[in-house]
């Protein structure tokens, strides 16, 4: 497994843009989020995320960069929120900011996050700025994502036992 030290979700120009069938799409994503070690998406949950609205349809059967960040964003924050409220936060996203600006908010807040928990930077605690509303729920939801990814971690490190 590599090291958390390692891990980098690629910001929104480093998706993509020239189309993934879905076996590579669940692919590409995986290998990123295979550091975390507790998340993946597989090809049937992706084709359901299609079927119920919450991702755009493929484009002749491709996928592309709005599609990929979305479906990032999915297989990591799917541990904290219900499916029903990932599609109420793509919502106002989509109101408020273009998915490009909200995405590498996301990367970069997650990443913050996710290094401090795992004692590999200092904590960055931007909540003082953020209010109240959805980007509050947000930036807490992405608190409580990297806690269950340190948790998964220390659980793994503690099968001998």
């Amino acid at each position: 497994m590599t090291k958390i030290s390692e891990f980098h979700m690629p910001r929104y120009q480093e998706l993509p843009d020239v189309g993934l069938y879905l076996e590579q799409t669940t692919k590409y994503i995986n290998g990123y989020l295979e550091p975390l070690g507790c998340m993946e998406i597989t090809a049937s949950m992706i084709s359901n995320y299609v079927k119920k609205g919450y991702v755009a349809s493929p484009v002749r059967k491709m996928y592309y960069r709005e599609q990929i960040a979305q479906l990032f964003f999915i297989a990591v924050a799917k541990n904290v929120f219900s499916m029903e409220n990932i599609g109420k936060l793509f919502v106002i996203q989509k109101k408020t900011y273009p998915t490009q600006v909200a995405y590498n908010y996301f990367c970069q807040e997650f990443e913050d996050k996710l290094y401090a928990v795992f004692g590999l930077a200092k904590p960055v605690d931007s909540a003082e700025n953020i209010g109240i509303g959805p980007k509050k729920m947000l930036y807490s939801g992405i608190t409580a994502m990297a806690h269950i990814i340190y948790l998964s971690h220390q659980f793994e490190t503690m099968k001998e036992f």
